[in-house]
């Protein structure tokens, strides 16, 4: 979903590309005025041609690549110059990581460690230059990109600190009390393949690596092209922090290019995406017989019952549906309201909607920023006028913002949907949400339900009892209960993933960082075993065998 496009490898299109990265803005790319850097180049003062070129020169390609141009979606003036891997690339990307991983698998996890905390400390340090690339390739707030600091901030902490009693091993229960000696063991799947997309740069890029690193993989890994310099910053940052050369690579080029090179030799498979691209990936993984992980789509829907708080309830729909202008796995797009409350609720979300600040500035001034490609746009504009012509009603926004920059559109609160709407079952992806009345809990139930995604939920609700029994109905992965996605997010002991269409696998947790490992189970079987010996008849063992279990479970042994 990049919006990119492959031209030949000449010095003077990469000098070309540089210079009109660094030119002047349409004269109205913002609702308020931008920064100062941002009204002078376009761009902030981080973001140098050096510092993007030698981004750039991570990249796992020949020195003769074929380049890809992206653009800014604030501004659409070109941005970065990349080389574009080949599937040759990406075989001796593989071949490399297969050298490395056997010494960083032998490498102690107290080391590991080391190094994640190091990565921890960098990435607090230069936020800000992760932030000005986040918004640079994305289009999203400071305010949104400053979460996904914080969200690799808590995963490289938590990975650091709990690797250990996950991947350490365990003894188990042995057959025979005493005599069987049995110890789980944990080892790295060998070169991990994660394929990450551009909405949330950082977070998806850094965030399913770190794991895979942890338990002592290698990880090659294929960004979206789009934000592929902020992925390569975290890259660039790891190595800062101790990570031995050849560990984490990063390709970049069309899934229809490289896929084939990226699944055939991978040991196992995480990619966020659409649920599309997800059928073929676990398709190709199935053929393989590898292990994937998998993060689709969503059409996720917020509940809001007959006792909420209606200010708390229209502020967190705010914060619901249209965060990274609505480009978030998790955010809401169906909202379903007590009919008893929904004229109150409706007035205090419409309001706040439309008090939002919409714009590109390299600050925290700004509540709703850009789209990120063309495709989106087009996405979101096709829903919500297929909508309005069959009869929708806009409570809220409705329309592009070219007045702004290329990509902007207004947050949108539509009424009246009904099924014959592309945007009631398909997910837009996109700042716009539809709001829906129902008059029993059951009734919310049933309609939340009434979809083949399941990744997020949020209820509300006035009874902490009254939200979480609602919630555990919900067919999703994680369900929030008086908080739109941070909280189930933000909860990295405890597993994120989707349920039917929005993928299976799971990440954060234990879950997160075990399915990147092989189990082995091995018993040491100590003077006697199940075999009689020789003295002793079969008739005989097997009756003695026989009192000895009615002896353990008499004595409560499990």
């Amino acid at each position: 979903m990049a919006t990119d496009h492959v031209t030949p490898p000449t010095a003077k299109a990469a000098a070309k590309a540089r210079a009109a990265s660094t030119a002047e803005p349409g004269p109205a790319s913002t609702v308020t005025p931008s920064t100062a850097a941002a009204r002078g180049s376009g761009l902030p003062a981080s973001l140098t041609a050096a510092r993007i070129e030698r981004l750039a020169a991570r990249v796992v390609a020949a020195p003769d690549a074929a380049r890809v141009i992206t653009n800014a979606p604030y501004t659409g003036a070109p941005l970065a110059d990349l080389p574009v891997s080949t599937p040759a690339d990406v075989e001796h990307a593989f071949a490399r990581a297969r050298i490395a991983q056997k010494a960083w698998a032998a490498t102690s996890l107290s080391q590991r460690k080391k190094i994640l905390l190091r990565f921890h400390d960098l990435v607090m340090a230069r936020q800000d230059e992760a932030l000005d690339l986040m918004q640079a390739e994305n289009g999203k707030t400071r305010r949104d990109a400053f979460l996904e600091v914080v969200d690799i901030a808590i995963t490289s902490r938590y990975y650091a600190r709990n690797a250990a009693r996950y991947l350490e091993p365990k003894r188990r229960r042995g057959a025979i009390p005493v005599l069987t000696h049995t110890t789980e063991l944990r080892h790295p799947k060998g070169v991990v393949t994660v394929i990450s997309p551009w909405n949330y740069p950082l977070s998806m890029a850094a965030g399913d690596a770190i794991a895979a690193l942890m338990a002592g993989n290698a990880v090659v890994q294929k960004p979206d092209t789009q934000t592929a310099l902020t992925a390569l910053w975290s890259l660039d940052l790891m190595h800062a922090a101790g990570l031995p050369a050849g560990v984490w690579q990063m390709v970049v080029g069309r899934g229809s290019s490289i896929g084939g090179a990226l699944m055939d030799n991978a040991d196992y498979v995480m990619f966020t995406g659409s649920t599309a691209s997800g059928r073929r990936i676990a398709s190709d993984a199935g053929r393989r017989l590898v292990g994937a992980s998998l993060e689709l789509g969503g059409k996720n829907a917020m509940i809001v019952l007959d006792d909420a708080d209606i200010d708390k309830a229209a502020d967190g729909a705010v914060a619901a549906c249209f965060p990274s202008a609505g480009q978030l796995c998790v955010s809401i797009e169906r909202l379903y309201v007590a009919e008893s409350i929904r004229d109150q609720f409706v007035a205090a979300f419409v309001a706040r909607t439309k008090m939002l600040k919409i714009g590109a500035a390299y600050d925290y001034s700004i509540d709703v920023g850009s789209l990120t490609n063309p495709s989106q746009l087009k996405t979101v504009t096709e829903h919500v006028d297929d909508a309005v012509a069959k009869g929708a009603t806009v409570l809220a926004g409705g329309k592009a913002r070219p007045d702004l920059g290329p990509l902007f559109y207004e947050p949108t609160i539509l009424a009246d949907v009904t099924p014959d709407m592309t945007l009631c079952e398909h997910e837009t992806f996109g700042p716009v949400v539809s709001v829906y009345p129902f008059r029993a809990d059951d009734e919310a139930i049933t309609l939340a339900n009434a979809t083949p995604y399941g990744l997020n939920a949020s209820v509300w609700s006035g009874s902490g009892s009254r939200g979480r029994a609602v919630a555990a109905r919900v067919h999703a992965g994680t369900v929030n209960v008086n908080e739109a996605f941070a909280a189930a997010w933000g909860s990295i002991d405890a597993p994120m993933g989707g349920m039917g269409d929005s993928g299976f696998g799971r990440r954060h947790g234990a879950d997160g960082i075990l399915k990147y490992t092989e189990p082995q189970t091995v018993a040491h079987q100590r003077i006697q075993g199940f075999t009689p010996p020789a003295s002793i008849s079969p008739e005989t063992w097997a009756t003695l065998l026989t009192g000895a279990l009615k002896v353990l479970k008499a004595a409560g042994v499990r």
